[in-house]
């Protein structure tokens, strides 16, 4: 076969058996394919039935001559053969059904109609000099008629459904046996080749369908129905070549596969030796039909018994159509094609070590196949892949390939372990389901700690603590750290080895050593507070912030009182402690905030006014004192303030800080006559603050007392502009109170008209209405009878008789219920009389 890259498309087999036996001392000339069973004649006459392995199940001694065809209808069950000395024999092979005719001449085809075994069908050909039909009859005789004669011998027939083609010395004929109507004739094309030696090769694809194959040329016709109107005197049908090419070598044989063909061809080449031309080994190719050419989709050089000694006309191909089975029948071998299925293609693949691809096609088919498993692939393409030093894409796919088998993994393991590419495998050792035994991560662990620290440090990290025996580990890591005690890795690794252990007092000693992030989250995770209480130093100096909002958030566990005792020689942390501690809550710590005055002072200045005005346990004096000391003017300010001492809080503006809008905003805030006179009196004799108070005092002193008080001459900057100021401040007091002037005036009018438009309404009176003094009805229950009753615009309502008599200085009756207090415009009475 072709050792090309391409994949054959076909695989071959010599039929043995009982064919080994018949070809030993005879020689085929002819074979017929049935989807049950073959049929192989002889040189010698015989006719043997096959088994598809090529078991002989029966023999007929038709003829001492060459069988030259064997013919079998669709059912297998009826035979027609000829021979070389003339002799045509049809019978059935599982009844007593039987025909003999001899004629004068060789009979080199017979024909069998595909229903044969129907008896309206009870037909054949032969040909010889002529093609004549025999057809059963009355009583059943056989009754011949001649279809076609006067071109040559009949070479080869064929016949499909009620089609028949045949092959003389001129060309190719169809009849149609319906009409018994010749409906085309194809002339060959190389007249100059012998009939005899090269003969035609015909092959129904279908029932409409024929290809001819001659000398090097195959024509593909389509057989198609003619328009009525076209009709006249011709047949009903016609014939249209569809596909016509020539090939290279001569074709000895046809065969359909899907829209492809297979062509056996006869080859013949000079010798190197002799440079004489020479019978060389036949080719079997698979090719394209295109309108005008082909396309080879494959082609095979055949090695057959004597193929150096046949010639075109001692090859034959026949097919089985059921099974894509193509044999290739020569004198002394016959040759079985068949199509390669996914088992076959895997072996390609192997054999050119595309295992990628093999196992691609495994899983795809794997329902289909039968010769090959997935995981034999698979092991065989891990082994490839380290032969060629691709060890970590051999690792790879083990996960894939190995999958939950653990007596492979550990296998192949070992394997990587004897190459010393433990390494390679380390990625990608299954971690759960399945688990491999203990040995095999220590073992790897272990190849890492030899050379790879980084490497190790990343595998118990990503490993669960449980896959190996975590105190061997832990044991040979402190081996390792006496070697070189300040290795970080190290000491990283073996932190996590002793959380794994729930060793966790060791693991944070670890940690805060290393100032590793994780230890926050370690301390929260395994519930540490214990163990911090006397590294709470350590912690604040790794990370402040976190270590605060972790010791506030955990108060509970570890103590205010604990924390401060703790940071006693480090005020600048326990400055930040009490700090975050005294924004989250004014009171919880308040038995440091005398403490807090100092650190603020010392370490957060801008916080230290802050804490004095939100802080309500702070001791004012130590503060003022300790304010003082350090000359913290503001804070000073604030404390004199606070404590009532305002004049020296104001006077420790203006002298120490000197900012008289200062001043002034503190005059305002305080709000005290005293205080606004002694900054005057301050300010009188300094031009630039006299300027600074006509700008601000207009709104809460008048100025006419500053005015009065400057002196003759003094000079003052932006003094018109201060005077205007003051003008417009009073003119737009002028204006304030006219526009509430105005807006009282018509909110009172509103309001007048409102309660008018009240008083003007009237007052529903029913029966459900009680006097307010005998708590009777107020309506009598004879509405015939006169009432006289008093209703107030309180919605009070009296009989008249019920009501003391008024006095004569004041005719008004008021309400008896409602105080004198409430007396009003509400409290006057409505009179009602019947």
């Amino acid at each position: 076969e072709d050792e090309s890259e391409e994949e054959p498309k076909l695989k071959y087999e010599r039929l043995s058996n009982g064919v080994t036996e018949i070809l030993q001392k005879d020689a085929a000339s002819c074979m017929t394919v049935h989807e049950k069973f073959l049929a192989l004649g002889t040189h010698y006459g015989k006719v043997y039935l096959l088994d598809v392995q090529g078991n002989i199940t029966q023999k007929f001694d038709v003829s001492p001559v060459k069988i030259n065809q064997i013919s079998l209808d669709e059912s297998g069950e009826h035979m027609g053969v000829c021979s070389e000395d003339g002799k045509v024999q049809v019978f059935g092979l599982y009844s007593a059904e039987e025909f003999h005719e001899t004629f004068d001449c060789p009979i080199k085809i017979v024909a069998v109609h595909p229903h044969f075994v129907r008896s309206h069908f009870k037909q054949f050909v032969t040909g010889g000099k002529k093609l004549l039909l025999y057809e059963r009859g009355w009583m059943n005789r056989w009754k011949p008629s001649v279809l076609h004669e006067g071109e040559g011998n009949i070479r080869n027939v064929k016949w499909r459904g009620h089609l028949i083609a045949w092959a003389n010395n001129m060309g190719v004929k169809i009849l149609d046996m319906i009409s018994k109507q010749r409906i085309t004739n194809v002339p060959r094309d190389d007249i100059s080749l012998r009939p005899d030696m090269y003969p035609c090769s015909l092959c129904w694809k279908d029932n409409l369908t024929l290809i001819i194959g001659w000398g090097n040329s195959v024509k593909i016709c389509s057989v198609k129905e003619r328009h009525a109107s076209e009709m006249r005197d011709l047949p009903n049908r016609y014939v249209e070549i569809v596909f016509q090419f020539d090939t290279e070598f001569y074709i000895s044989g046809l065969a359909p596969l899907c829209d492809q063909l297979v062509i056996l061809s006869y080859v013949k080449e000079i010798s190197e030796k002799t440079e004489v031309e020479c019978c060389a080994r036949p080719r079997l190719d698979i090719v394209q039909p295109l309108p005008e050419s082909c396309e080879e989709i494959s082609s095979d050089a055949l090695t057959v018994r004597g193929f150096q000694e046949n010639e075109c006309r001692d090859y034959h191909l026949e097919y089985s159509e059921g099974e894509s089975l193509f044999y290739i029948i020569s004198p002394r071998d016959v040759v079985v094609a068949k199509e390669r299925d996914q088992d076959d293609h895997i072996d390609w693949l192997l054999e050119k070590k595309k295992y990628e691809e093999a196992l691609m096609a495994a899983e795809i088919s794997q329902k289909t196949i039968k010769k090959h498993k997935i995981l034999d692939i698979g092991l065989a393409y891990i082994n490839h892949l380290m032969e060629k030093g691709e060890y970590d894409m051999a690792a790879r796919k083990c996960q894939k390939i190995l999958g939950r088998n653990t007596e492979l993994w550990e296998f192949e393991v070992y394997k990587f372990k004897e190459i010393g590419q433990l390494k390679a495998i380390s990625r990608y050792l299954p971690r759960r389901d399945p688990v491999l035994k203990p040995l095999i991560y220590e073992m790897v662990l272990h190849e890492f700690l030899e050379s790879d620290y980084e490497g190790f440090a990343t595998l118990i990290k990503e490993w669960p603590g449980d896959l190996y025996n975590n105190t061997i580990i832990v044991q040979a890591v402190v081996d390792h750290l006496k070697k070189d005690p300040q290795n970080r890795t190290l000491l990283r690794t073996l932190a996590e080895l002793y959380t794994y252990d729930q060793r966790y007092g060791r693991a944070l000693e670890i940690y805060l050593t290393l100032r590793h992030k994780d230890v926050f989250q370690l301390i929260h995770k395994h519930n540490l507070f214990s163990s911090i209480r006397d590294k709470i130093v350590l912690l604040m100096d790794f990370d402040s912030e976190k270590a605060v909002d972790m010791l506030l958030d955990n108060e509970d566990k570890i103590s205010i009182d604990r924390v401060v005792e703790e940071l006693e020689n480090r005020p600048e942390l326990q400055h930040v402690y009490l700090h975050k501690l005294f924004k989250r809550d004014h009171h919880k710590g308040q038995r440091y905030h005398e403490k807090q005055i100092s650190l603020y002072a010392e370490y957060d200045r801008p916080n230290l006014l802050p804490f004095l005005r939100d802080s309500t346990h702070c001791p004012l004096e130590k503060a003022l004192e300790i304010c003082q000391q350090r000359n913290f003017v503001e804070e000073t300010v604030y404390l004199l303030s606070r404590m009532g001492n305002s004049r020296s809080a104001l006077k420790m503006i203006m002298e120490e800080l000197q900012d008289v809008d200062k001043a002034i905003e503190f005059a305002k805030e305080q709000d005290d006559g005293e205080l606004w006179e002694d900054l005057i009196l301050y300010s009188i004799d300094k031009p630039p603050f006299i300027t600074g108070l006509l700008n601000n005092i207009g709104t809460h002193v008048d100025p006419i007392l500053l005015i009065h008080r400057i002196k003759e001459g003094m000079e003052i900057p932006n003094l018109r502009d201060s005077l205007v100021k003051i003008l417009q401040d009073y003119n737009l007091q002028i204006l304030l109170r006219e526009g509430c002037k105005k807006i009282l005036v018509a909110d009172s009018l509103s309001l007048l008209k409102k309660m008018h438009r009240t008083q003007m309404k009237g007052v529903l009176v029913d029966e459900e209405n009680i006097c307010e003094s005998c708590l009777s009805p107020i309506l009598p229950s004879d509405a015939s009878k006169s009432f006289n009753v008093v209703v107030f615009h309180c919605r009070h309502m009296f009989h008249k008789e019920c009501l003391p008599v008024s006095n004569t200085v004041s005719p008004v009756q008021f309400c008896n219920i409602c105080s004198a207090k409430h007396r009003g415009p509400g409290s006057a009475i409505l009179e009602m009389k019947k």
